[in-house]
């Protein structure tokens, strides 16, 4: 997944926005003001999803392209470290987790059905 297919998904979503609140680099989707996506839009190393506490622990276990969330409270964030989505070894990609950490807060939230 591209930053323009992570883009397009994610404005996809019922009530999303996104905002460049923290510098000209990191950009940032929000539903109701909250933060549950962000990545550096220059290099596009990893992105930082949010997730509930036991769905980010069992994916950090599951998937060694999944870390606790860089600069972000380990409970509620993990890091997917996009390097692995350009190898074949890859186990999950970028959009299945998108869509894993989405329906969960989706769930407990009432947010992010599609437009």
């Amino acid at each position: 997944m591209n930053i323009e297919e992570l883009r397009d998904y994610c404005l996809s979503l019922k009530g999303v926005e996104e905002k460049m609140p923290f510098d000209d680099k990191t950009l940032v989707f929000t539903v109701k003001n909250k933060m549950f996506c962000l990545t550096d839009i220059e290099t596009y190393e990893f992105v930082n999803l949010k997730c509930d506490p036991e769905t980010a622990i069992e994916l950090r276990e599951k998937y060694s392209e999944v870390t606790p969330g860089f600069h972000m409270n380990k409970k509620h964030w993990n890091s997917v470290l996009l390097l692995y989505e350009n190898k074949k070894s890859s186990e999950i990609s970028l959009g299945a987790l998108l869509c894993v950490c989405i329906g969960i807060l989706s769930k407990k939230t009432g947010c992010f059905t599609k437009n």
